[in-house]
């Protein structure tokens, strides 16, 4: 499927060298790579090397979203790995909501990486629960994205078609029988409060994913998208920190 339209300025995926640390950085569902550039831009700062790759159909137009499966939004997320892969990086993935659950799927399915980090990772939406089922609309209207600090703009659709949330519901249904499989270090993030995901998502995949070394770290004024949120720095600090503890630890073992 190609897509018809062309992406939006600002939402393009982008590539930030650093040194041979990579991370792949994923944006959530119906978002773009503007959503967490500014993470990824203080995070090279930090030394790493970030992909932040555009998943398809998203920042285009919300036909061509509609179009895509989840398998779409998994292989754009695989070829931001390969990129990484090819220049002989050791990386870490990371993503935020949707992107946090594609992180979990695919690092449940590869043993090549150092480690994941998941921000308000999504598994469930209570809140569109009622559009699994028919009769449905073919769009519903966005609203604003979830984010507690004011004159903040997210790049993202008027409209979401409810074809790609079946998709996100179908993603996230498969994620929780993988969560045993992962056994790298992992940081898992979330918000105090989360108006979107509920923050028990991240409890969840905490306790169930088999990882020995893991650690759980609250955002306590920030919403859902929180690498744009209040907390953005303490998303940083706290990657950052993890990342560069994996890295010491391969080291003295």
């Amino acid at each position: 499927m190609r897509e018809e339209y062309a992406v939006m300025p600002g939402a393009e995926s982008f590539y930030l060298e650093g040194n041979d640390i990579g991370i792949v950085l994923s944006h959530g569902f119906i978002g773009t790579p503007q959503s967490v550039r500014d993470v990824a831009e203080a995070l090279n700062e930090h030394g790493f090397s970030v992909i932040a790759p555009r998943l398809k159909g998203h920042g285009t137009h919300q036909e061509d979203m509609e179009r895509c499966t989840h398998k779409d939004w998994y292989e754009s997320y695989s070829r931001a790995y390969r990129f990484l892969k090819k220049r002989n990086k050791r990386i870490f993935l990371m993503g935020q909501s949707m992107g946090g659950t594609l992180t979990l799927q695919f690092a449940a399915e590869h043993h090549d990486i150092e480690g994941i980090i998941t921000i308000n990772a999504a598994l469930t939406l209570p809140s569109l629960e009622y559009l699994r089922h028919d009769p449905a609309p073919r769009f519903i209207e966005e609203g604003e994205p979830d984010i507690k600090k004011e004159n903040v703009h997210e790049i993202t659709y008027d409209e979401a078609p409810v074809q790609s949330i079946r998709e996100l519901q179908k993603l996230m249904g498969l994620v929780p029988a993988l969560l045993h499989r992962i056994h790298v270090p992992a940081l898992c993030i979330k918000s105090a409060k989360d108006n979107v995901v509920p923050p028990e998502n991240t409890s969840f995949i905490y306790q169930s994913i088999s990882s020995r070394k893991k650690q759980i770290v609250t955002l306590p004024n920030s919403y859902h998208v929180a690498t744009m949120d209040h907390d953005q720095h303490t998303i940083v600090s706290a990657v950052a920190d993890f990342v560069l503890d994996q890295i010491r630890s391969k080291a003295v073992g």
